[in-house]
């Protein structure tokens, strides 16, 4: 797996390709606009699925990559749907986190319907502590990375107090554009019925953006407390 030259700001763990998009993609464009090196981890290849393959999601995930504009984008060849918090899986991800050295994690929240997701979410937690050990044989040297923040997938029907909601009013459409490259997954034998799972995905968004007092919007977990160094900063427009 080839990393990136430079160190990256942000890194995306995604348990399947598509999951970065659907989650986090207007975070994933509005820190890219914003100049920071961005980079996201499959850890499977999300196969198979009804009308997928490793080939199809491959050439849908490039497409989707074009659109994000993302530094660096790599896969850990995990199995899917038998996804563990194995010793195995917890060097190699943490491999790639000292090599990459992300200022931000994002990870899958820890409560999920999906068991893939779930035990993604406890691997980048044994990762992200084992990426600071001295005295191993891991490529790298020792590093912890600063923040872990938790994103939300589609599965579990909860409503979650997240920590912060990040404006992606403007870059919206581009977050659907990317999600749609994976016409496997969201479009073909799907009915177009309303609501489809592309309406769902955007009404949370405005949802997420209503309740910042914004359009569109994209919720975060932390079980860290957030750092405030400017109180207004955190104000809404107009407030």
């Amino acid at each position: 797996m080839n990393l990136p030259e430079l160190p990256l700001d942000v890194l995306v763990v995604a348990p399947h390709p598509d999951d970065a998009e659907i989650s986090l993609g207007g975070t994933i464009l509005q820190s890219r606009a914003q100049g920071l090196r961005v980079g996201i981890l499959e850890l499977t290849n999300g196969e198979p699925t009804p009308n997928g393959s490793p080939e199809i999601r491959a050439r849908e995930t490039a497409a989707a990559t074009a659109i994000l504009g993302v530094e660096w984008r790599g896969n850990l060849g995990l199995s899917n749907r038998s996804l563990e918090n194995t010793l195995t899986a917890r060097r190699e991800l943490a491999t790639v986190f000292r090599l990459t050295r992300p200022k931000v994690i994002f990870a899958p929240y820890w409560e999920d319907a999906h068991p893939d997701h779930v035990a993604a979410s406890s691997l980048c937690d044994a990762a992200r502590f084992w990426a600071k050990l001295s005295r191993t044989d891991m490529p790298g040297e020792p590093y912890h990375p600063p923040h872990i923040f938790y994103y939300w997938s589609i599965h579990l029907r909860i409503h979650p107090a997240p920590a912060g909601v990040l404006d992606i009013s403007p870059v919206i459409d581009r977050k659907m554009d990317a999600i749609r490259c994976y016409e496997s997954q969201f479009l073909i034998g799907k009915s177009p019925e309303f609501p489809t799972a592309l309406d769902d995905i955007y009404d949370r968004a405005r949802y997420w953006g209503w309740s910042i007092g914004a359009k569109f919007g994209e919720p975060f977990a932390s079980r860290e407390p957030l750092r405030i160094s400017n109180l207004l900063s955190w104000a809404r427009p107009g407030q």
